[in-house]
């Protein structure tokens, strides 16, 4: 069944050539929509006008290369024109090349089916090895036998092996007069320079939603069958750019389908919503409405709604309301039905830019995490809750100005992550004198009127003077958001900073600072790069305050001795211990004297 195959095209107006008539299928000769409408000229090419009319003019004039490469999405015709290329060279009844294949010499119908002699399409991916390549170039010194060129399609060429594509470096340069390469990927990024500097590229673009509906129109009506315009309109747009991909779906729900195409079939057998329940589905996101959100959710995936076709339609939705919020109801052609289209023009006006970007961020996020991972619909649920949140989030430009001014309008904003900002009626002059606004933060006012730190230093100081000592060398101290508490130290200071960021002291702090006000603190420290070097005191026990202390003793030999030989470690050290400070050494002890018994 492989090998049967009507000679039916499609001319760009839609309609067979005049001495081709359609071929009722039957099981015994029926080839699938994709293959029966593969384009066979340069201008059934759809989508890719630039493409042909380069290669077109390039037949005209006969400035034809040795070595083409054809990249793009899949599904897009870089194999179409790369056999329609091949007839244009060797078709026999016309005395050159020629932009217009006859479609009815040997050579064209042979090469049409993929059996011609002088035309060899090779698998990349199963003919990647070396050797291959190898009997490649021992193959291309024969002359063809009966055409004008012997053409070599190389289909998914980035799968070839390093050593494959160093073998075909030289022959791809400087190939016989009678043979040319055409070279097709969907991943040219993947190929080396050396071989994309010996060849001519021709990037295929997406293809359009609204031309592949137009084409999916003229096939339905040459197979005689009907379909809804919506549902074509769905298959479009679920190809992705792919005309291939949509002939094929095409075929699969026509098969499905019992008389005529409805758009209610197309989303039963592709698990998508409709456009009603995308709309309904964001319009619960925009109102903060998790709860109905997720409960829409779970009743259509009980009716066998697919988790992963509704987050792409989401992603189209939220792709949609960005380019209007940018450019207007007109800006483009936009992939939704003429139903969402009015319902993204007025939902716009209910959410900002930024908003829908984060969203943007949300869902696409959540899509790379769908791959390899058995919990989608946990996935979908998570990502929908995070879009009915996004009105809680403070923009940049506000959590600037709240940092410059010290308040926050409209009332209480919640900061990514959760954070509540409240108005506040000072900032601590202290972190804000150093005149850098990425490091200045607010102060809750009772916390600073309380006097925290001075009884932080003082609770510290009863039971770690090191410590407390450490921490009075920090340049400023600033409490940023609810219950962190930023510690900020001049560079020379660096040694009494790793005091600090001692596991043990950090935890001390930690503490400390649960006794003083009954709540849980984060503790951050960072480096004070504004004050200048010369206004520091010199540091304070540098053997006592290295930040791996361990592993210094260790190095020592006394502790090092104990260790090889009892296999000891050291568990605890003590922060006033310093190695290198020995004590005083008392007078040895004098023998008794002697006396008269001795």
């Amino acid at each position: 069944m492989a090998k049967a195959k009507t000679t039916e095209t499609l001319a760009p107006t839609g309609q067979p050539p005049p001495s081709q008539g359609r071929v009722a299928p039957s099981a015994e000769t029926y080839t699938v929509v994709a293959r029966r409408y593969r384009p066979q000229q340069f201008a059934e090419l759809i989508g890719q006008e630039h493409v042909a009319g380069a290669l077109v003019n390039a037949l005209h004039a006969g400035r034809i290369a040795h070595a083409y490469l054809f990249t793009g999405a899949r599904g897009v015709g870089k194999t179409s024109a790369a056999r329609i290329l091949a007839k244009a060279l060797n078709c026999e009844n016309s005395p050159r090349p020629t932009p217009t294949p006859c479609d009815r010499c040997s050579s064209c119908r042979a090469i049409a089916a993929g059996d011609d002699v002088d035309v060899l399409e090779i698998d990349g991916a199963s003919n990647n090895k070396v050797e291959e390549i190898r009997d490649l170039r021992q193959a291309v010194g024969f002359r063809p036998t009966r055409s004008r060129y012997r053409i070599y399609i190389i289909d998914e060429v980035h799968m070839l092996t390093t050593s494959a594509f160093n073998a075909l470096l030289k022959t791809l340069e400087e190939p016989p007069e009678h043979v040319k390469f055409i070279l097709a990927t969907t991943e040219v990024q993947k190929i080396p320079i050396t071989i994309l500097s010996r060849c001519q590229r021709f990037d295929f673009a997406h293809i359009g939603v609204q031309k592949i509906y137009e084409q999916l129109q003229r096939i339905v009506q040459n197979e005689g069958l009907s379909a809804e315009d919506e549902a074509l309109r769905l298959i479009a747009r679920r190809a992705g750019g792919s005309l291939r991909d949509s002939q094929s779906l095409l075929d699969q729900l026509l098969a499905s389908a019992r008389g005529h195409l409805t758009a209610e079939h197309v989303t039963a057998v592709l698990g998508t919503a409709t456009d009603d329940r995308v709309i309904e589905l964001a319009q619960a996101i925009l109102e903060a409405d998790a709860k109905t959100a997720l409960a829409r959710i779970a009743e259509w995936v009980e009716r066998g709604l697919q988790p992963g076709e509704l987050l792409d339609q989401l992603i189209d939705y939220w792709r949609s309301l960005m380019l209007i919020s940018c450019g207007g109801p007109e800006i483009r052609e936009l992939p939704v039905s003429p139903q969402q289209h009015a319902a993204l023009a007025q939902q716009v006006q209910t959410i900002s830019l930024d908003a829908i970007l984060a969203g943007l961020e949300v869902l696409t996020a959540t899509k790379a995490r769908l791959r390899g991972s058995s919990h989608t619909l946990v996935l979908l649920e998570m990502a929908v809750v995070r879009l009915a949140r996004l009105r809680d989030l403070l923009p940049i430009s506000q959590l600037v100005q709240t940092l410059v001014q010290g308040k926050v309008t409209g009332g209480p904003v919640a900061a990514p992550g959760g954070t509540t900002l409240k108005k506040k009626d000072e900032l601590n002059s202290k972190s804000m004198s150093n005149g850098n606004l990425g490091q200045k933060a607010m102060v809750d006012k009772p916390t600073a009127e309380n006097g925290l730190w001075s009884r932080l230093i003082s609770l510290i100081q009863a039971k770690s003077p090191l410590l407390a000592k450490s921490l009075s060398s920090a340049s400023s101290h600033a409490i940023f958001g609810p219950n962190t508490l930023v510690i900020r130290f001049p560079v020379a200071y660096i040694s009494q900073r790793e005091v600090c960021a001692l596991e043990s002291n950090m935890q001390r702090i930690v503490d400390s600072l649960h006794h003083l006000t009954g709540q849980t603190w984060t503790v951050r420290l960072e480096t004070d790069t504004t004050v200048p070097h010369e206004s520091a005191a010199p540091p304070v026990a540098p053997v006592a305050i290295l930040a791996d202390r361990k592993k210094a003793l260790m190095a020592l030999p006394l502790f090092k001795k104990a260790s090889e030989a009892l296999g000891a470690q050291i568990w605890h050290v003590d922060e006033d211990f310093i190695p290198t400070s020995r004590p005083a050494q008392s007078p040895p002890e004098q023998p008794p004297a002697p006396t008269d018994e001795d």
